[in-house]
């Protein structure tokens, strides 16, 4: 279950980050009332993840995976452009998080 609240949290934060863009600092009502929503459902399931797993596997996890998933998101809904070291950049950081879990002090 507690991977479940990081999947949800991590859904949460790739949600609220492409709205956050899309409120245009705050000033749509709609995107800015979908980010708050988005990061509050974020951070109460990053919560609930953080009372079954420990602090470093959690949020290298949601930090990690939210990065991938939100560039992912950037390039293909908002058609921003990445480079070579920008893809390589995400290889390590995924790397790190499959590592941190499968090695990490809860093991």
């Amino acid at each position: 279950m507690p991977y479940l609240y990081l999947l949800l949290a991590i859904v949460g934060e790739v949600i609220g980050s492409a709205f956050l863009k899309s409120s245009d600092g705050f000033s749509k009502l709609y995107p800015t009332m979908a980010t708050i929503i988005s990061f509050l459902a974020c951070f109460y399931f990053l919560s609930k993840t953080l009372q079954h797993l420990p602090l470093n596997i959690t949020y290298a996890s949601w930090a990690g995976l939210g990065l991938v998933l939100t560039t992912i998101i950037s390039v293909l809904i908002f058609k921003e452009q990445i480079n070579l070291i920008s893809v390589i950049s995400i290889i390590l950081i995924m790397a790190g998080v499959i590592l941190l879990n499968t090695f990490g002090s809860s093991h």
